[in-house]
């Protein structure tokens, strides 16, 4: 019964060892993936927002119309500034959340 115990005992670390190295690697390339991107306010669509909606909502996907100001989106850097928003003070989206104006 020993060597069955410890062939299982073996059997459970070396899965927790190789799903504790896949969650590591899969955190890494999402750091890495969003150093080549910014939040842009003002560009998500109603209900795609990545996170950041305002009050009353929760975070990703509760932008409650589209273009909201205060709701963003990861876009490529350098890009945001140069990507229409029809409720944006500039008509293109802001780095920061802003009031949207009125149409």
């Amino acid at each position: 019964m020993s060597k069955i115990s410890t062939s299982t005992t073996l059997s459970a670390t070396a899965l927790a060892l190789a799903l504790g190295t896949a969650l590591t690697l899969s955190a890494g390339m999402a750091v890495a993936q969003d150093a080549d991107k910014e939040k842009c306010y003002g560009v998500a669509l109603k209900g795609k927002n990545d996170c950041a909606a305002g009050p009353g909502t929760t975070c990703a996907g509760t932008a409650k119309v589209d273009h909201q100001g205060n709701a963003w989106k990861y876009v490529p850097k350098g890009s945001c500034e140069k990507t229409a928003s029809s409720t944006s003070p500039t008509g293109f989206g802001q780095l920061a959340a802003f009031k949207e104006k009125k149409s």
